[in-house]
């Protein structure tokens, strides 16, 4: 099993940065978890492209880690040279939000089916509503949904994703919570967006000031990792924004929490199980 970090940004942008997305592949499945700025150009880096996606799993609906799915919707409509359909899974709202996007690219789906004579389908999108306690099935992958803590952006869930090598627990946007720990418990590789609460602090902005109450501090993912017996914690998402002489400190403040393996996530960090 291979975890790709297609995007490792926030909503604040970071030219080095796409917005928050995760590839989970092995030799005969993918799974793009979360869809946010840049995703396709992402998977195109990683060696993929969203005709290879076995199928979409999104954590919430918050703008950034959604920009991009009709980016995938409609690459994934116009490279498939046959009627292919793309599955997608999320929390309740995540049908209407689908919806929604065909309906303002039905322009759009309309000229290209004008100019292309073998291209005589629209967009095939088959989505279904998820929530704690669903087991899915998406090639090679077990995939059980773990409630998480976003409020007041709910329902907000996890994906907990499992094969003969390894599992890999994908948090999203969460502070701690019982969820979560199920969620993470002995998982080989843990991903947590994280903010450092100590520098936020310091931000003389409202707005930032909000999210310490719904987003893990390093700290606190640290512990989570450490509580569950997890192997390898990537942090991503990282606010305020971390330049790579500064990762070690960001390190050194999880590693008070935690004595496992702990990863700093750029664009295209991949791991390996």
């Amino acid at each position: 099993m291979e975890i790709v970090l297609l995007g490792t940004g926030s909503p604040i942008p970071d030219p080095s940065r796409g917005g928050p997305a995760t590839l989970v592949r092995d030799g005969s499945s993918q799974l793009l978890v979360d869809a946010g700025r840049a995703c396709v150009m992402r998977l195109a880096g990683a060696g993929s492209v969203p005709t290879m996606l076995s199928g979409v799993l999104i954590t919430h609906l918050h703008s950034d880690h959604l920009t991009d799915l009709s980016d995938v919707i409609t690459t994934h409509w116009v490279m498939s040279p046959t009627p292919e359909t793309l599955r997608v899974w999320g929390p309740p709202g995540i049908e209407e939000f689908v919806r929604r996007t065909l309906e303002a690219f039905a322009p759009d789906i309309g000229y290209r089916i004008a100019h292309h004579e073998d291209l005589t389908w629209e967009p095939s999108v088959a989505v279904v509503e998820v929530g704690p306690g669903d087991v899915i099935q998406v090639g090679s992958f077990s995939v059980s949904v773990h409630q998480t803590v976003h409020s007041p952006a709910e329902p907000s869930i996890g994906f907990r994703v499992e094969n003969a090598e390894g599992i890999v627990a994908l948090a999203g946007d969460t502070i701690p919570c019982d969820g979560l720990d199920e969620l993470c418990s002995d998982a080989d590789v843990y991903v947590q967006t994280v903010i450092r609460d100590d520098l936020v602090r310091l931000i003389p902005s409202q707005r930032l000031q909000d999210i310490l109450d719904y987003h893990s501090s390093v700290e606190q993912a640290a512990r989570t990792a450490s509580r569950n017996g997890v192997k390898t914690l990537v942090m991503t998402h990282m606010v305020p924004g971390a330049a790579p002489e500064q990762y070690p400190e960001w390190k050194a403040i999880a590693a008070a929490h935690f004595d496992g393996e702990i990863v700093i996530g750029d664009d295209l960090t991949s791991i390996s199980l």
